[in-house]
């Protein structure tokens, strides 16, 4: 079969909900994936940040091997021997009391919303039905009905309602909009991402997230750090809210909680929070599950022992660095955390982000385009400096023909 032949059944076979590049890939080791006919890639979008560990790295790989010849679901309603090393493994790596495991990004966003809203009724005094929670505008938290009605991107939320109510937007990086919001003493919590990713890599103003968290205690209002794209180690710290030595009451992981392998989420918080939802109130068939659990302790000593954060740190600041060079009135504005990073582009001659992203392909390097004029660049965060120079040659040669 050709790649056009791969295209062309997933198109008629398959919902056209996304629209990626034309290339059709086959296999990936490290930072690199390789398509049908064999050509290498230098993959600079790493699942959305889910491959922070890279492709199929050993460890994870054996870790799921060896599980998965043992024992691969028994689901809540038995006990399973390796979940709790795994609960209590990741709540000693973030420092919580309790973890919630789910599957997907977006099942952790609505695990989270629900134990903020039963944290507001149980603990806080709130009215029945009254509590609300506040969110930022552009953000990204998932696309099931109660996270886009959270949304302010006609894209994300537009023909699916009607709407989940109980939400309140404000505008990102404007602590006055939460201090304003936090008037009201049905807020039950404040939900952001530290690091805004589906909106371009939008990295709020130094002491942002402090003001937002002490405004939230002074209001006992919870704190909600959706970290599925910024956390475990993307933005060169083990999670973004590191930066500002904050610690939320309530964190959302997934992504590279399994390293690309599975869809592995968690919520975690402490016990005033997590032991409001009683038995039979929330939960997931797959949650938890023996090979997730496995996967995700062994992601998370790749993590820690091969010093993932560190190298995602000085590689970002050589990444910044070196594009911030690049003289070319396509390249507008470079910006990011760690190997957390986004270029936008100011079209010219008609040609767009789409266009770039095209053109680096052909050159060995895969990247995609949000919002049609940003393109994040968000490679493993097992990227050495030899890699990464490659890359920034690639990206700068690649601009400099248009």
């Amino acid at each position: 079969m050709t790649p056009e032949d791969y295209i062309t059944r997933e198109g008629k076979y398959g919902a056209h909900n996304y629209h990626p590049l034309p290339v059709v890939l086959e296999r990936g080791e490290g930072i690199y994936v390789w398509d049908v006919e064999g050509k290498r890639y230098m993959d600079f979008l790493s699942g959305y940040s889910a491959l922070g560990q890279g492709h199929c790295h050993p460890k994870i790989i054996r870790a799921l091997k060896e599980q998965a010849d043992k024992l691969t679901l028994v689901s809540r309603a038995f006990h399973a021997d390796v979940l709790g090393e795994y609960m209590e493994f990741a709540c000693r790596f973030f420092g919580y009391d309790k973890l919630l495991p789910m599957n997907t990004g977006a099942e952790a966003v609505e695990t989270a919303l629900k134990l903020c809203r039963r944290w507001g009724y149980r603990v806080k005094g709130i009215a029945p039905e009254k509590a609300k929670i506040v969110v930022c505008s552009e953000n990204f938290h998932g696309r099931t009905i109660a996270i886009i009605s959270m949304s302010t991107d006609p894209s994300s939320y537009a023909d699916f309602g009607p709407y989940t109510p109980g939400f309140v937007k404000i505008r990102y990086n404007h602590a006055e909009d939460l201090e304003e919001a936090l008037r009201d003493p049905d807020v039950a919590g404040f939900l952001l991402e530290p690091i805004q990713g589906e909106a371009g890599v939008v990295v709020p103003d130094d002491g942002y997230l402090t003001r937002c968290y002490n405004l939230c205690k002074e209001k006992n209002v919870l704190f909600i750090a959706d970290e599925v794209q910024t956390g475990i180690g993307r933005t060169g710290k083990l999670l973004a809210c590191d930066y500002e030595n904050i610690h939320p009451d309530i964190l959302i992981l997934g992504k590279a909680l399994s390293g690309g392998v599975l869809p592995v989420s968690a919520v975690l918080a402490n016990d005033e929070i997590m032991l409001t939802i009683a038995p039979g109130e929330h939960g997931s068939t797959y949650g938890g599950n023996p090979l997730a659990a496995k996967v995700a302790i062994a992601a998370l000593e790749v993590m820690r022992d091969e010093h993932l954060a560190e190298n995602a740190f000085a590689m970002g600041q050589l990444f910044r660095e070196e594009m911030r060079k690049v003289d070319h009135p396509m390249v507008e504005l470079v910006r990011g955390k760690g190997l957390l990073n986004a270029v936008v582009i100011h079209p010219k001659g008609g040609k767009t982000a789409w266009d770039v992203c095209l053109a680096l392909k052909e050159n060995g390097l895969i990247a995609k385009p949000t919002h049609e004029h940003i393109i994040r660049f968000t490679p493993p965060l097992v990227i050495n400096r030899e890699q990464m120079l490659e890359a920034i040659d690639i990206i700068r040669k690649t601009i400099s023909t248009f």
